[in-house]
């Protein structure tokens, strides 16, 4: 059994590095949009308007019954020869789109659980002062569903980080792309994922250090 070339893995940490930043981003703007997309059909499957429920409810069960990875290739490969406009996508912008799409599904029913968890007398006090339905959902149950679904939200933006690990297979050179290469032409396999498997685990651990503080920060209103 051959020792493992830790000096290659020190060299290659910088590399690697030079790559987060394309990971944070397609995350990044992918969960911006999601959370848009999601707490709009979260607020409809709580409100159910007709005819539009049946279609959010396609949109969810068909995002979240497809694998990631099939979805991609579907934006990608596929999309393009059907809608002629989306014959310049690049790999960068399908992979947010994908993102976008596949955690949306996942997050509208966190947000909704969350919406449907706030106490019902929230929402007759509301109505009791006169707010419309638009009053009451931004600055009486919303404030509070935030509270309830911050921490799985954090948990899915994780989720997401690690996703666009998958953006290598629509030849995007991001972190794991990268990796990819740099094993290819050193053959030093074992040791490049295990760098790029500690690099992610530290991402990770620094928003799993964050989302504790938010949970505290969010709960001290509530604290006895």
């Amino acid at each position: 059994m051959r020792a493992l070339d830790v000096e290659y893995m020190w060299d290659l940490v910088p590399v690697l590095l030079g790559y987060v930043p394309l990971t944070l981003f397609m995350a990044l703007i992918g969960m911006f949009f999601a959370l848009i997309l999601a707490s709009l059909m979260a607020v409809e499957r709580v409100f159910r308007v007709p005819v539009l429920d049946i279609f959010v409810r396609l949109f969810i069960s068909f995002f979240r019954g497809t694998p990631l990875l099939v979805q991609l290739f579907l934006f990608y490969y596929g999309l393009p020869q059907v809608l002629a406009f989306l014959t310049t996508i690049n790999g960068v912008t399908a992979t947010i789109m994908g993102l976008t799409l596949h955690f949306s599904a996942y997050m509208a029913e966190s947000i909704r659980a969350a919406i449907l968890g706030v106490d019902r007398s929230q929402w007759e006090a509301s109505q009791a002062v006169g707010m419309t339905q638009t009053q009451m959902m931004g600055h009486i149950i919303l404030p509070q569903a935030t509270r309830v679904a911050a921490p799985t939200l954090v948990n899915y933006f994780i989720d997401m980080i690690k996703g666009t690990s998958l953006a290598f297979t629509l030849g995007v050179t991001e972190l794991m792309g990268a990796t990819q290469k740099e094993a290819a032409g050193s053959f030093l396999y074992f040791e490049a994922f295990l760098v790029v498997a500690a690099i992610y685990w530290i991402m990770v651990e620094a928003l799993s250090f964050a989302q504790r503080h938010l949970e505290t920060y969010l709960n001290k209103a509530y604290a006895r």
